[in-house]
């Protein structure tokens, strides 16, 4: 099993996690707008760098 697959398929799923845990919050209407936004931002750096590590690592056999 490729370890880069793996940690691309685990930060793809941190990623949509902190997403989804961002858009919680801005529909609830949270007050701390900074720590929304970071954890926004971080959640898209982790989705769009699992997601390249997954489509660019080749399986080798």
């Amino acid at each position: 099993m490729n370890v880069k697959r793996v940690f691309g398929a685990v930060l793809t799923l941190l990623g949509i996690g902190s997403l989804i845990y961002t858009a919680y919050q801005l529909i609830n209407k949270s007050t701390a707008y900074t720590t929304v936004i970071v954890i926004g931002v971080i959640g898209l750096i982790f989705f769009f760098s699992g997601i390249g590590l997954v489509k660019n690592t080749k399986d080798e056999a």
